[in-house]
């Protein structure tokens, strides 16, 4: 197991940290709405394994802006070992240019102890519109350049980027208990193209709790001889929203 790397390095993390300025005064005037998720699997007998992943969520929307963060964990360990260990961050702002469209920022940072990268970051501006936004659909997309900053977990060499950032979001509502969701991420750099896809449904128990059962799957094209490209993680969580379920 790798322990855990150090952020990028700080050129990087001063673009990061100057885009998160830009907007703060915006963000402090939003109506914020947080969302934690959290799911456990324990076994025991022939097999002992015990898996963990976790999710808190904070949304801000006013008049010309809106804001999504996050930050998500897995743990897992089989026989006592260490299977799985990965953190994310995430980030985004967006200033609205009307009803459908805006023009914003998106940032995300991810270590992983068993994947072929250690980390990865990047950070994009983007550009996004709302396709499909009715009472029970909503289809957004969103595009745009970026930068990419990652480290090879076997050789420790860091990788330096222009990247093309992509993200579609579908929600359909089927009841007013049931709703369906699939989130495409894509960043294509030259040296690796990272892949992410989360797909679901959510169910909800009362106001505030939900059960959301989903599968997620996560690609890189660029691995090290005896990696995996693709890792899916299949969870059933239950989420809490005050004043309201979403997923």
């Amino acid at each position: 197991m790798r322990h855990a790397r150090m952020l990028p390095h700080r050129s990087f993390l001063s673009i990061a940290l100057a885009l998160a300025l830009a907007v703060a005064s915006a963000a402090a005037a939003a109506d914020w709405q947080p969302t934690a998720e959290l799911g456990v699997v324990n076994t025991s007998g022939n097999s002992d394994t015990t898996s963990v992943n976790g999710k808190f969520a904070l949304a801000g929307e006013d008049a010309l802006w809106t804001h999504d963060y996050y930050l998500a964990a897995l743990r897992a360990e089989s026989e006592d070992q260490l299977s799985a260990n990965r953190q994310e961050l995430g980030a985004k702002a967006a200033r609205k240019l009307g009803e459908r469209a805006y023009l914003g920022a998106a940032a995300r940072y991810e270590n992983d102890d068993f994947a072929a990268y250690a980390y990865q970051a990047t950070l994009a501006v983007n550009y996004g519109a709302w396709l499909l936004k009715d009472e029970r659909r909503e289809f957004q997309i969103e595009g745009g350049p970026g930068l990419r900053r990652a480290e090879l977990a076997e050789t420790g060499e860091a990788e330096n980027e222009a990247l093309l950032r992509g993200f579609a979001d579908y929600r359909h509502q089927f009841t007013e208990s049931t709703r369906f969701f699939n989130t495409l991420l894509v960043e294509a750099a030259p040296d690796n193209r990272f892949i992410q896809n989360d797909i679901g449904i959510a169910v909800s128990i009362n106001h505030s709790l939900a059960l959301k059962a989903a599968l997620q799957a996560r690609h890189n094209t660029d691995v090290p001889e005896g990696v995996r490209r693709t890792d899916t993680l299949t969870s059933v969580n239950i989420v809490w929203t005050p004043g309201g379920t979403q997923d």
